[in-house]
């Protein structure tokens, strides 16, 4: 299955003043999935690739007082690392607020013909130069992570 990058389809409610968003989409024959399936598809395991980044970006942004992943103080349902923010039958937004950034991962399911189009759109609004550095960072692995993840959906 071929992940293809698409143009996001972005609420404007979901995070308000998002200076970035990018989205991928895949096409899978499961036409009863639903948006949290697809999402636990996604995170449930990562490549061991991304866990090593995973680790190495927690090591590095340890110093500067930045959270090393999504579990705040207090329990909240999580997808994968990241604490679900709110949830339909067809689209999950899970993601978390930082002081450098504050990002959201929406992942969108949806019937197309024969197919379930499975969407993930990447939203990110910067605080301060911390924030567009470490976007700029790791933008490159990111557009990997999701590909990657996507395609998970589809195995």
């Amino acid at each position: 299955m071929t992940v293809r990058e698409v143009t996001p389809a972005i609420d404007p409610n979901t995070l308000p003043g998002a200076q970035f968003a990018d989205a991928f989409r895949i096409e899978i024959g499961d036409r009863a999935l639903n948006a949290r399936q697809a999402a636990e598809c996604m995170m449930a395991r990562q490549p061991r690739w991304a866990e090593a980044l995973l680790t190495l970006r927690n090591i590095l942004v340890t110093p500067f007082g930045l959270k090393t992943s999504g579990a705040g103080s207090k329990p909240r349902e999580m997808v994968g690392i990241f604490p679900i923010v709110s949830e339909q039958p067809d689209r999950l937004v899970a993601g978390f607020n930082d002081k450098h950034l504050d990002f959201r991962i929406v992942v969108d399911v949806a019937t197309s013909g024969a197919a379930r189009e499975v969407t993930a759109t990447t939203l990110v609004l910067t605080h301060n130069w911390l924030g567009r550095t470490y976007l700029a960072v790791i933008m490159p692995f990111h557009r990997l992570i999701v590909r990657t993840l996507l395609r998970q959906v589809a195995a």
